[in-house]
């Protein structure tokens, strides 16, 4: 193996995605256990088609596209009551902004963040440096607006 193959696999060694779920459910066990016999009518009703049934048949929230406006239909339409509308809460992940990537952190004046945000969760420090302040729901409407893709899910 040359040595430049060799650095090169550890960048491409991909770890292991984290299942974000709607946020609607109690117990994570329920997704196993009673989304097998579903036909992903949460998918279906999903206003920002975020909501995509993996191969287990467990959804999954995917922000490429779009982000959650808690509407609240998947968790009405449940069958198995996997969601349920009395256990709504934030959206089990964290959204942070990478510096290094981030355009505005950067000395180029960029909001592409902030405006989608629908709970004014990003603050700026002048005209640069943004930060994600305590009021994000993990929404995830700005990741799909962030034109160098500084947005990150998890962690």
């Amino acid at each position: 193996m040359k040595r430049r193959d060799f650095f090169s696999s550890f960048k491409s060694s991909k770890k292991e995605e984290k299942i974000i779920r709607p946020p609607y459910f109690e117990d994570e066990s329920l997704f196993k256990n009673r989304c097998l016999n579903c036909e992903g009518l949460c998918a279906n009703i999903c206003e920002e088609k975020i909501i995509l049934i993996q191969e287990d048949k467990t959804p999954k929230l995917d922000f490429n596209s779009s982000g959650c406006t808690y509407c609240d239909e998947c968790a009405n339409i449940c069958p198995n009551e996997v969601l349920d509308i009395k256990y709504k809460k934030n959206i089990d992940t964290n959204i942070s902004i990478d510096i290094l990537k981030c355009l505005s952190w950067n000395q180029t004046m960029c909001f592409s963040c902030k405006d989608p945000c629908l709970d004014d969760a990003i603050d700026f420090l002048a005209m640069f440096r943004p930060e994600i302040n305590s009021n994000c729901t993990s929404c995830g409407f700005c990741i799909k607006y962030c034109p160098v893709e500084a947005i990150q899910i998890g962690a």
